[in-house]
């Protein structure tokens, strides 16, 4: 979604929140048919991100960031600047950090910081630029676009993968459906582990076996006859069970780099009790080691999140929360004119 706003106040601030997101699977990842990847996603409150923007007092980018951050994310936040500030404009940007989920959770945190850092630049200082430029520029959503795409318009998603050359811009999205208002996300994590990122998993990926082209069309068929369906219909049986046999497909696939079908064995026992008691799609988000189990209602929600404590009881490092699926992408908003602006709707 493309932003085109005058300039703002020298004493303005801007407010970005950007929501995390599920990365569900990917499709092919062997490119059989020419395009690589494809993603399913889900956009879901909690655990976003909040950042707020305003002019700065002094010209050096490390003066101007501060908040809730490691210093690997203010080198993030410093690089996005440097960009920004070659791409558009010398004005000096303050960036405050009010949340952000743990880096390498597999909440897409990376990409939401860098997004928000970038929507909140060229709104304050006026410039015009869409989601998927920044995101270009700012080196987010080549493999997958989920949360690209997520950041504009919330909701279930599916995405088309890159057509070659990662560098092309973000992968056409192909699917959209609102996420039904009554399900639930279970989310399962383990705070003593960090899902692949970087240069290892450039080296995981490089280091597993072609997918076979079968499992890619089982995988498409899956999307399209199971998940896709179940959510226009709000009928969780054939989602859960479309979705976990993807996410037991693709873990089995990536298993060897990753330990396992799951990262973490906690979070795997969490979510194996769930679904040997209930309706339940479960899975891990990305490389993890964040899981999660999609549910019917905030009633069965409720008792999964029992039995996932139960199943990890004596297991401090392992966290669970139930979230609500988001249908809605990030809002901007500037205190001086006191208004909200949101990107996509439901």
């Amino acid at each position: 979604m493309q932003l085109h706003v005058r300039r703002l106040p020298p004493d303005a601030t801007v407010t970005v929140d950007a929501p995390a997101r599920l990365h569900l699977g990917f499709l092919d990842p062997n490119a059989s048919l020419g395009r690589a990847f494809g993603s399913v996603g889900l956009v879901i409150d909690g655990s976003g991100t909040r950042i707020e923007a305003r002019l700065a007092e002094r010209d050096s980018i490390s003066d101007s960031i501060s908040g809730a951050i490691t210093e690997a994310e203010r080198e993030r936040i410093a690089l996005c600047l440097e960009r920004l500030h070659a791409a558009y404009d010398p004005a000096p940007v303050a960036i405050e950090v009010t949340h952000t989920p743990r880096a390498h959770s597999g909440l897409g945190s990376g990409t939401q910081l860098s997004l928000a850092v970038g929507m909140a630049f060229v709104r304050l200082l006026g410039h015009v630029a869409t989601t998927a430029e920044l995101a270009c520029l700012l080196g987010r959503g080549a493999r997958s676009g989920i949360g690209v795409l997520g950041f504009d318009s919330g909701g279930l998603l599916v995405d088309g993968g890159p057509a070659g050359d990662l560098r092309q811009g973000v992968p056409p999205l192909l699917a959209r459906q609102p996420f039904p208002e009554n399900w639930r996300v279970l989310l399962v994590s383990d705070t003593a582990r960090e899902g692949l990122h970087g240069a290892q998993e450039r080296r995981g990926l490089a280091a597993l076996a072609p997918f076979p082209q079968r499992l890619a069309a089982h995988l498409c068929h899956l999307v399209l006859m199971k998940i896709l369906p179940g959510a226009a219909e709000r009928n969780i049986v054939p989602f859960a069970q479309g979705l976990t046999e993807m996410q037991q497909t693709i873990g089995e696939y990536f298993a060897p780099v990753q330990g396992g079908v799951f990262t973490s064995p906690g979070v795997e026992r969490a979510l194996r009790a769930v679904a040997a008691q209930r309706t339940a799609g479960i899975g891990q988000s990305s490389w993890g080691p964040t899981g999660f189990a999609i549910l019917g209602s905030a009633r069965d929600a409720e008792g999964a999140l029992a039995t996932a404590r139960e199943a990890t009881r004596g297991l401090p490092h392992i966290e669970c929360a139930v979230v609500s699926g988001r249908n809605r992408g990030a809002t901007v908003r500037s205190d001086e004119a006191r208004q909200h602006r949101r990107i996509g709707a439901a």
